[in-house]
């Protein structure tokens, strides 16, 4: 099975910014660790991060253009979850498994953060769980797709 990770603006400064509510780890811890539990159940992952809109949204066109052997996203879309309609329509032209993440718990932040252009497309969406939502996220697709095969 493979998995397309999804993270959006800032996110390349975990570790730095705001660790009382994103945490410690830098990406490149979060995604390390990922890829070895991502391993131990028998799952492929692909990450990538941006800061720009478009280069998120070419890199999911180019999962249904370039025919890429994806059965998964799992999408921390960060900031561009409240604000755009462009990812949104991007990831519904793959019409596969989506489980949207955020480290922090978006419900008890800033209002304008409670509010996803993601979550009604996604078939599941975990919040306020650090890192380890990464990891259910893993868990969620592969069991979808186990049973979807059987």
């Amino acid at each position: 099975m493979n998995i397309l990770v999804l993270n959006g603006p800032n996110l390349n400064l975990l570790g730095k910014r705001e660790p009382e509510v994103y945490g410690s780890m830098t990406l490149e811890n979060v995604i390390s660790d990922l890829r070895r539990y991502a391993e131990s159940v028998d799952v492929e992952l692909t990450h990538f991060q941006s800061n720009a809109e478009h280069e998120l949204i070419e890199k999911i066109q180019n999962v249904l253009i370039d025919s890429l052997p994806i059965h998964g996203i799992i999408i921390n879309p960060a900031a561009f979850t409240h604000t755009s309609v462009a990812i949104r329509d991007a990831l519904l032209a793959l019409n596969l498994p989506i489980i949207e993440v955020h480290l922090s718990n978006v419900h008890a932040r800033e209002s304008f953060r409670q509010h996803s252009y993601i979550s009604d497309i996604a078939d599941g969406v975990i919040v306020g769980l650090g890192h380890l939502g990464y990891r259910f996220a893993v868990d969620a697709l592969v069991s979808k797709y186990t049973t979807k095969n059987n």
